[in-house]
C-alpha cells in the first residue's frame, strides 16, 4: 500500500495535497453536536440521487405517451426496479429534510455571519438549484398530480409583467398544456444540467467553508488560539475523527430511510401522493392541487395573497429574504447560546410558523379545522386562509425583527467565551 501511495503521489501530487488540506489537516472545532450531521447527510443523499437516477434513466421514456407506463414498467417488471425508484423518491424528501435542518442549524449558530457570508450564499444557491431539480423530477413520472402541478407552477410565470405569457410558452414548449416538449426539456435539465450545477455549487460551498473554517455551537473562532504546531487548540483533524463520527449519523439515517422504503414508501401520501399513481389526464382535475410537502410552506404563502402577481412576489421574497440574512443580522454574537431571549423566542416562532405554513400548503390544516367546525366548509376555508395570512406575516416579520433588533442595538447578549466550552 505504501508503494502504491508513493507511485500515485508521484503522478498526481496535487490530489494528495488536496486530500490533506480538506481531510487530515483540516481542523474542525471539537465541540460539534448532532446538528452538524446534516451537512454530511446531505452529501450522502446527493450521491444516492445521482446513482439511483442513472439507473432510472436507463428505463425511463420522456414522452407524454410513455412516461407513466415506463415508471410502471420500472416498478413491476425491472428486477429491483421498485427498490431503486423508492430509494430515489424517498431520497428526494430526505434531501429536503436534512437541508432544512442544515439551514436551521445555520440560523441557530450564526453560521452566516462574517467571515462565512459566501458559504451561506452558496448554500442558498444550492437550495434554489435543489428546488428546481426536485420540481422537474416530480413532473417526470407524469402522474395526474405531476401534470396539474406542472401546469399550475409554470402558469405562475405569467404573472411577470410583459414577458409572462411568452415565458410560459417557452418553458412548456407548447401553446396549450404541458406535453412532449415539456417532458423532454425537464428530463434534460433534471438529468444533466441541474446535477452539474448542483455538484459545482457543492464543491464551491465546501471549498469556501474549508477556507474560513467551520463554525461551532459556541460561535467561537478556533483559529484565534493556536498551539506551537500552528494547529487550533480547540480543533481536531476532520479525518479520522469526524469521518468516523459521521458514520454513526449515517447508520441511524440509513435505518430510518430503510424503514420508510420497505414499510411506508408513500408516508401516507406525503412523499408520494395518491393522485400521482394515476396517469396524467388533462380532463380530470385532482380534488386539491398541491405541491409535494417540501414546497408547501412557500405554496401556502403564495395562496395566502388573493392577487396573483402579489402572491408570486411574496413567494419570491420569502426565498430572497433567506439570502439577505447575513446583512439583516447586525448582532455581534453568533450562537443562539449567548443571544438575547427575544431572539430565541423569535427564531422559535419562525420555525413553528414555517412548519404550520407547510401543513396549510400540504392541505393538512383544513383536515384539522374540520374537527373544529364539523361540516361547515365555508368556516374551514375562511379560517384556513386567515391562519395562512397570519403565518405569512409572522414569517416576514422575523426578518424585519432581526434587522431592527440588531441594527438599533436592542439585543441583550451574554458574554461569549474565548475558547469552546464543550467537546465530544
Amino acid at each position: 500500500m505504501s508503494a502504491f501511495t508513493q507511485w500515485f503521489n508521484e503522478r498526481a501530487p496535487g490530489l494528495g495535497v488536496a486530500y490533506k488540506k480538506h481531510m487530515t489537516e483540516y481542523y474542525a472545532p471539537k465541540n460539534f453536536n448532532f446538528m452538524y450531521y446534516f451537512g454530511s447527510l446531505a452529501l450522502l443523499v446527493l450521491v444516492n440521487q445521482i446513482v439511483t437516477g442513472i439507473f432510472l434513466t436507463m428505463f425511463y421514456n420522456p414522452s407524454a405517451a410513455g412516461a407513466f407506463d415506463s415508471v410502471q414498467y420500472i416498478m413491476r417488471d425491472v428486477q429491483w426496479g421498485w427498490l431503486v425508484r423508492y430509494m430515489h423518491e424517498t431520497g428526494a424528501s430526505m434531501f429536503f429534510i436534512v437541508i432544512y435542518l442544515h439551514m436551521f442549524r445555520g440560523l441557530m449558530y450564526g453560521s452566516y455571519k462574517r467571515p462565512r457570508e459566501l458559504v451561506w450564499l452558496l448554500g442558498m444557491f444550492i437550495f434554489l438549484a435543489l428546488m428546481a431539480e426536485a420540481f422537474m423530477g416530480y413532473v417526470l413520472p407524469w402522474g395526474n398530480m405531476s401534470f396539474w402541478g406542472a401546469k399550475v407552477i409554470i402558469t405562475l410565470f405569467s404573472a411577470i409583467p410583459w414577458i409572462g405569457e411568452t415565458l410560459v410558452h417557452w418553458i412548456m414548449g407548447t401553446l396549450s398544456v404541458p406535453g412532449d416538449p415539456t417532458l423532454n426539456r425537464f428530463f434534460a435539465l433534471h438529468v444533466v444540467a441541474l446535477p452539474l450545477v448542483l455538484l459545482l455549487l457543492v464543491v464551491l460551498h465546501l471549498g469556501a467553508l474549508h477556507e474560513v473554517g467551520s463554525n461551532n455551537p459556541d460561535g467561537v473562532e478556533i483559529k484565534k488560539h493556536k498551539g506551537p504546531d500552528g494547529h487550533p487548540l480547540d480543533g481536531i483533524p476532520f479525518h479520522p475523527y469526524y469521518t468516523l463520527k459521521d458514520l454513526v449519523g449515517v447508520g441511524v439515517f440509513l435505518i430510518i430511510c430503510a424503514i420508510v422504503i420497505f414499510f411506508a414508501p408513500t408516508v401516507g401520501g406525503f412523499f408520494l401522493e395518491p393522485d400521482n399513481l394515476l396517469k396524467a389526464n388533462p380532463l380530470v382535475t385532482p380534488a386539491t392541487i398541491k405541491p409535494v410537502w417540501y414546497f408547501s410552506p412557500f405554496y401556502a404563502i403564495l395562496r395566502a395573497i388573493p392577487d396573483k402577481g402579489m402572491g408570486v412576489l411574496a413567494l419570491l421574497l420569502s426565498i430572497a429574504s433567506l439570502f439577505l440574512v447575513p446583512w439583516l443580522d447586525r448582532g455581534k454574537v453568533k450562537s443562539i447560546r449567548y443571544r438575547g431571549t427575544s431572539y430565541k423566542v423569535a427564531i422559535t416562532i419562525f420555525a413553528i410558523a414555517f412548519v404550520l405554513l407547510g401543513t396549510i400548503g400540504a392541505d393538512v390544516m383544513p383536515t384539522w379545522l374540520g374537527y373544529l367546525y364539523g361540516n361547515n366548509a365555508e368556516a374551514i376555508v375562511s379560517s384556513n386562509l386567515m391562519i395562512a395570512r397570519i403565518l405569512t406575516i409572522v414569517y416576514f416579520a422575523f426578518f424585519i425583527f432581526l434587522w431592527v433588533y440588531t441594527f438599533f442595538g436592542l439585543e441583550k447578549t451574554r458574554p461569549v467565551p474565548e475558547r469552546v466550552t464543550t467537546h465530544a
